[in-house]
């Protein structure tokens, strides 16, 4: 949903915010996130499917990393941080920076600055940022102005460019996945020992990402943990049927799975429910048993085949929220 899509670009904006202390200065840090979220944005086109939000963030890499590149392009200009106050060691290993920013001490300002040095001491003025509009090369004209963030985490390519290698990386992970049977399954059966193996995503973080499809899923299995109560009907509709259109709903009206996985479970407890009825009773009576004692078989085990069909369409829809495909 729109609000779980935002969410998650707040949350990697923050842990980026929360690894520069230390590293860049206050106004530094505001900057860098402000230049962060929106490089972001950009990115993401406007697309508010948590999937797709996730396939971007995972491009841009480690927050910790883009805050070290942060740190040293910062460094190579001069420009002093809270993790080197004066600016020392880049003009140590860059001989004073004076290609960029001017030369030390000489009182005039380089071509990148925003305003003059102090004569003779060195000084370097507070960069200004600029606007974020796509990767560039090096650290700007003189160093001064901010550089923007880089589309993903070690590549910078014009924005066609990064289009098409986008496909071309969906493509391949679906051909990856196709190569290796059950890929997805084994990914899922490995998460409770290795979350790595799924991304970092295990039981829980699934329930906290996505809290409403988790109790949509609760739903479906408590209405078929009530069948065999055999509870009084509701007017004309029994309990579990109740129980579990109120699951379905929630299921159909979500954003945590495409429309094919949203119908398949949702309606495999009444698939489960009708065809394997009919199939069980029909076989368990036979041809020449009649109606009566075919009806009589059909809703004897059509409670079991409901029951069935619902822990079918749970565990597929559990599984295809694990997926980080």
């Amino acid at each position: 949903m729109i609000e779980r899509a935002d969410q998650l670009v707040l949350n990697y904006v923050s842990k980026a915010a929360d690894a520069a202390h230390g590293v860049l200065r206050a106004d530094q840090r505001l900057d860098f996130a402000r230049r962060l979220r929106a490089r972001i944005e950009v990115e993401r086109g406007g697309s508010q499917n948590a999937r797709q939000v996730t396939k971007v963030l995972a491009r841009f890499g480690d927050p910790v990393a883009l805050v070290e590149r942060e740190a040293r392009r910062l460094a190579e200009a001069g420009v002093a941080t809270a993790r080197d106050p004066a600016g020392v060691g880049a003009r140590a290993s860059g001989g004073g920076a004076g290609t960029s920013l001017g030369t030390a001490g000489s009182g005039t300002a380089g071509p990148g600055t925003t305003g003059p040095r102090t004569a003779g001491t060195g000084a370097v003025t507070r960069p200004v940022s600029g606007p974020v509009s796509g990767p560039s090369d090096g650290a700007g004209a003189g160093g001064g102005a901010t550089r923007p963030l880089p589309a993903v985490d070690g590549e910078e390519a014009p924005p066609g460019v990064r289009a098409y290698r986008g496909i071309a990386q969906d493509s391949l992970d679906r051909r990856q996945g196709m190569g290796l049977p059950f890929a997805g399954l084994r990914r899922a059966a490995m998460s409770s020992a290795n979350p790595m193996a799924t991304g970092g995503r295990d039981a829980r973080t699934i329930v906290k990402e996505y809290p409403r499809d988790t109790a949509a899923l609760v739903i479906l299995v408590l209405a078929a943990l009530l069948v065999p109560f055999h509870l009084p009907a509701v007017a004309i509709f029994q309990i579990p049927l109740v129980v579990w259109a109120v699951g379905a709903v929630m299921v159909l009206f979500s954003d945590a799975w495409n429309v094919r996985d949203r119908f398949v479970g949702a309606g495999a407890p009444l698939l489960g429910y009708a065809v394997g009825g009919v199939l069980i009773g029909g076989l368990r009576v036979g041809i020449e048993a009649g109606m009566e004692a075919f009806v009589t078989q059909f809703f004897d085990v059509s409670g079991t085949m409901f029951m069935i069909g619902t822990g079918a369409g749970v565990l597929w829809l559990a599984y295809r929220l694990l997926d980080v495909n």
